[in-house]
């Protein structure tokens, strides 16, 4: 019966469909059951019980799978629906001989507002961006939302959809988009990235699935190249995305082997010399590249979700290191580790910092939490910032890094009880040759003075650097000039070489003054 059912349904399937789920049928299925009863007793009965409700589900699969054009769709739609729509609509373009496209447009700096002004404004700015997009588009085109700020676009089969239309399209589009958008929260702007893949493209007979991966690699591309960029489909993007889906798949078997593992940079008190801390910072000694770049495995580890696998290893790594190092007697103050937006997201993530110090006995003072600027300019409230306040009422020492390439402000320093600024290497590159440089500097370190926070230079690669940064105020210093990262045991004999050439230059000061 099911096989006879679906034979019937493939002929006609919306014409069918739509009748089956129209709401006519609440009067026709109990005159139907009357009807059947009256003629052929149970057997029939039974027969109609059985297949009325097997054909309506069926008629749902085929509908389903064809998307009757006539149809609007709804707001939201997942990716299951997505990729039927663009196989019907690829379908029709290749019978009547004409092309269509799939266009993915990622409005950005919604998530941030979300974060802060709540889902109600954000939901507001969702509407109004396909609105916005409808409004660009022709009749016969599709339009919906596919995630919280993510939209796909289908066009419709047409005879002229060559490369410079729909760049010409998507300019459009964009300019629609980043228009002032007003809500109740006042009024936001939104930077909009679009990529897009024409099916001329593709090759052989790409169906649906590959036009949306397509568009999809197109637009991750464009997002790589910076606010309101777009990109076209090409070929060369898919040995690249290849290329990268390798490098995935190579970083989280390395990540479970450990082969990723912590490097240490020290930290030196620019007024006694010392080491006042370390960097935490993360490689991966790949067995035939050698190092590979923190820059590429990092993305990489983001875009799968690991970054939070990445950060129990660093950190666990770490103060074991930390722990080991007192045990030999190397003065080492405090290790800092950097903390993403991902992971400051995790509503565990102080109770899980809390266990690890108390497995390896460690004061909470011992562990530096460092937090890019822009993380906290992002995030005035919600859980980023309860997490960031209750590491610093844990005893934590809160570095915002990167300092003065974000928006954090003053106030903003205050509420997450920041401890220290890293004032980022922009700042401090050339600084003992350029004047303007010197004075922009000067006002930073005069500003977390008023502030009562302490400073670390990153970046430091000279003596002359370093020794106009102490005279400028700047409280430690980190740099290749100093030391580069190095492994947990490598930095133990680093420390002890530096120990010693510290006690060998004040005892030479020491006998001098008494000449």
């Amino acid at each position: 019966m099911g096989q006879m059912l679906r034979a019937a349904l493939m002929r006609h399937p919306a014409q069918i469909a739509r009748w089956l789920h129209g709401t006519h049928m609440l009067a026709f299925l109990p005159a139907g059951a009357l009807v059947g009863f009256w003629i052929g007793g149970e057997v029939l009965l039974v027969v109609l019980a059985i297949g009325m409700p097997l054909a309506y589900v069926l008629a749902g699969q085929a509908d389903h799978d064809t998307l009757d054009p006539d149809r609007p769709l709804p707001d939201l739609i997942d990716l299951p629906t997505a990729t039927a729509l663009a196989d019907q609509i690829l379908a029709r373009a290749t019978a009547a001989k004409l092309g269509t496209a799939c266009l993915l447009v990622e409005a950005e700096g919604l998530d941030a507002i979300r974060r802060r002004a709540g889902d109600t404004v954000a939901q507001e700015l969702q509407d109004s961006v396909l609105q916005r997009l409808r409004a660009q588009l022709r009749r016969g085109d599709r339009v919906a939302r596919i995630g919280d700020s993510r939209f796909v676009v289908l066009l419709s089969p047409s005879l002229r959809l060559d490369l410079d239309a729909l760049l010409l399209m998507s300019y459009r589009m964009q300019r629609a988009l980043e228009e002032p958008a007003e809500t109740e929260g006042g009024t936001h702007f939104l930077s909009v990235a679009i990529g897009f893949c024409a099916s001329s493209r593709l090759r052989g007979d790409g169906g649906g699935a590959q036009l949306l991966d397509a568009a999809a690699t197109a637009l991750t591309e464009a997002l790589a190249h910076g606010p309101s960029a777009v990109r076209a489909w090409s070929e060369s993007m898919r040995v690249q995305r290849h290329a990268r889906k390798t490098l995935l798949e190579e970083a989280e078997r390395a990540l479970a082997k450990g082969q990723i593992r912590p490097w240490f940079q020290p930290q030196l008190c620019t007024s006694t010399g010392a080491i006042s801390g370390v960097e935490v910072l993360a490689r991966w000694l790949h067995p035939d590249r050698g190092i590979v770049s923190p820059d590429d495995f990092l993305t990489a580890l983001e875009d799968a979700g690991h970054l939070d696998r990445l950060s129990e290893v660093m950190l666990d790594a770490s103060l074991s290191a930390l722990r080991q190092w007192d045990e030999a007697g190397i003065a080492i103050p405090r290790v800092s580790v950097n903390f993403s937006d991902t992971e400051l997201r995790n509503p565990r993530l102080v109770t899980r910092l809390k266990w690890d110090l108390d497995r390896f006995g460690l004061p909470a003072s011992r562990l530096g939490v460092e937090v890019l600027e822009t993380v906290i300019a992002d995030a005035p409230e919600g859980v980023v910032a309860r997490n960031i306040t209750a590491l610093s009422q844990l005893g934590c020492q809160i570095d915002l890094d990167d300092f003065g390439t974000g928006h954090a402000s003053i106030t903003a320093l205050r509420r997450f009880a920041v401890h220290r600024l890293k004032i980022d290497r922009s700042f401090v590159t050339r600084v003992d040759r350029d004047e303007d440089q010197r004075r922009m500097l000067a006002a930073v370190l005069g500003l977390a003075d008023r502030l009562g926070l302490e400073t670390v230079a990153e970046g430091v690669e000279s003596v002359a650097e370093h020794t106009l940064l102490a005279q400028l105020g700047c409280d430690h210093v980190q740099g290749f000039g100093i030391a580069r990262p190095m492994p947990a045991d490598q930095l133990a004999d680093w420390a002890r070489g530096y120990a010693e050439r510290v006690a060998k230059a004040q005892n030479i000061g020491r006998s001098a003054g008494t000449r």
